[in-house]
């Protein structure tokens, strides 16, 4: 019986020649996991102060997204479960009308209302036990069907800013795991360019996003392997380009032999089964935020369908680790990725 919480960055292969370049780089334990800003090119002062703005606005979000402790986010939980309104700032409703504009592109399989299923699983915790859940209670909450279109919203009253947001469904537990990461990421990019700052690389527990270069040549950065130290491939990240990883290794317990993992089906209420790890490369306008959350419907979609939901999402360079260890991804990354080890099984599909 085995219970772990590893949240894995991803390896950075960040080289420093004789540490005499001019790298500054900052960490910090936010979101569950280690934060990591990493500033090139720049005077310490101006990239000690960017990277302090990034690091206090992770907080903000981190207290501000929070699932199950007390959070904005968690009081309105609180409310659904009693049937009762609650006052969100523009902020919070623009981020659950944006991942509800998600979960609907992904037919349900990025469905952040269903915090109830995660917390009945006990994932809704800093640790957790290796136990089996209430079969009844997941009965239950498969029949309630919580869905992000079960919340509606009233504008704000003259003089405020708040809108007042209901749900018609109790069961609705709206946790944004799988999308507050990729959001803090492009929150991060705006800020380092708010202060000056061209050249940068930000982790936040092995999602990853490149601003600008490393000197004269791209970002280095490794692919967490699922179930080895040190990266299964390389990559050189672009300028605007972000990596996002969702994997069975980062938070998941053991019991009688098998492993159950944090990443749930909504259709089914149980851990995803068959997939180790499936990694998304994004680009452009908001490419942190893409590169989180569409890794979830295809990881969800699993062995069969992953690459038809590459393409619902939008998506054209993705990798997935099945349950042998066998590589499956599309040739658009097959292209970017360098693979630490020959005898890796890789399987390119168009």
């Amino acid at each position: 019986m085995i219970v772990r919480f590893a949240a894995l960055l991803a390896t950075l292969l960040v080289l420093t020649g004789c540490g005499k370049e001019p790298l500054y780089q900052e960490q910090a334990y936010v979101f569950g996991t280690i934060v990591e800003v990493s500033v090139y090119g720049e005077e310490e002062a101006k990239a000690r102060q960017g990277a302090a703005a990034v690091m206090t606005e992770f907080q903000r979000l981190h207290d501000l997204l929070h699932a199950w402790q007390p959070s904005a986010l968690s009081a309105l939980n609180e409310a659904f479960a009693q049937g009762k309104p609650h006052a969100a700032t523009p902020e919070l409703v623009a981020l659950l009308q944006d991942a509800e504009q998600f979960s609907v592109r992904s037919g349900g399989t990025f469905n952040p209302a269903i915090g109830g299923l995660i917390k009945a699983w006990g994932f809704q915790s800093d640790t957790f036990q290796p136990v089996l859940p209430d079969a009844q209670r997941i009965t239950a909450l498969l029949k309630a069907n919580p869905q992000m279109t079960d919340l509606s919203y009233l504008p704000p009253a003259p003089g405020t800013t708040e809108a007042q947001v209901r749900s018609k469904n109790p069961s609705v537990m709206v946790d944004l795991g799988g999308y507050a990461k990729g959001y803090a990421l492009d929150r991060a990019v705006e800020l380092l360019q708010q202060q000056g700052i061209a050249n940068a690389l930000v982790n936040i527990g092995g999602n990853v996003i490149a601003l600008g270069t490393h000197g004269k040549r791209p970002w280095h950065i490794g692919i967490q392997h699922p179930r080895k130290p040190g990266a299964i491939a390389t990559l050189e990240l672009r300028d605007g380009e972000a990596v996002g990883t969702s994997g069975d290794y980062q938070r998941y317990f053991e019991l009688d032999g098998k492993r159950y993992c944090h990443l749930l089906d909504p259709r089914t209420g149980q851990p995803v089964r068959g997939v180790q790890a499936v990694t998304v490369l994004a680009r452009g306008e908001r490419a942190g935020l893409l590169s989180d959350v569409t890794s979830k419907p295809i990881f969800i979609a699993g062995l069969s369908g992953w690459r038809a939901a590459v393409r619902d999402m939008n998506q054209t360079d993705a990798l997935l680790i099945d349950a042998e260890g066998k590589v499956h991804l599309t040739e658009a990354l097959q292209k970017r990725l360098k693979f630490s080890d020959s005898m890796t099984v890789v399987m390119p599909v168009p």
